[in-house]
């Protein structure tokens, strides 16, 4: 034999084809895998993105919550106006008179009460309590009192008061108002003609 060729097969022998080797069967878990990986994967991603988001919401800044209204007797003012004219048929033992109610904040108060300091004195109010007032709307009120027992009433009333109940959406509380001397001077002139003979 001589020359150069490739190598021929001898007799009674035949070439085999090389054949590839079998891969390997994935198991049935995995094949799903493969088949919906981008379903899970989608999954996946959304999850963390929703997960991250809620995270971050949990944990953002407060905003600062808004302080709160002031205490209904430091936006509150009461001024004596003027005694009502008394006519022929008033009551001698009763005093009218005007007052004017106003509010400077932004949250209504509510007047829940009027009252006199004195046992001897009762007092009413029109309108009648409650009534709420409100910043930019002053109120007239019209307060009677009328003596009760001249016993329990001083002869003049040196720096007499108003107790005024108020409320508003922070707190209740009762103050009293100093009216001025005006109107010290106009109850004491009330009180002696109610009580004159009692006071001699």
């Amino acid at each position: 034999m001589s020359g150069v060729g490739p190598v021929e097969p001898g007799e009674g022998t035949h070439a085999r084809a090389v054949l590839s080797a079998p891969r390997p069967r994935r198991g049935l878990v995995a094949q799903h895998f493969e088949r919906h990986r981008r379903a899970v994967l989608g999954t996946l991603l959304a999850t963390a993105v929703l997960t991250g988001g809620g995270c971050l919401y949990v944990t953002r800044p407060r905003p600062e919550p808004p302080p709160p209204p002031p205490y209904p007797s430091q936006v509150t003012a009461v001024e004596y106006l003027d005694p009502r004219a008394a006519g022929a048929a008033t009551d001698p033992r009763s005093f009218s008179f005007d007052v004017e109610v106003t509010v400077e904040s932004d949250h209504p108060v509510t007047v829940t009460r009027i009252s006199q300091p004195y046992a001897g004195l009762s007092a009413s109010s029109s309108p009648r309590t409650p009534f709420r007032t409100k910043a930019g709307s002053p109120r007239k009120i019209t307060i009677t009192t009328r003596v009760t027992e001249c016993g329990k009433v001083p002869r003049n009333a040196g720096l007499p008061f108003l107790d005024v109940t108020l409320r508003n959406t922070r707190a209740i509380q009762k103050h009293s108002f100093i009216l001025g001397s005006r109107y010290a001077q106009d109850l004491s002139r009330a009180l002696q003609v109610a009580c004159s003979n009692d006071f001699g």
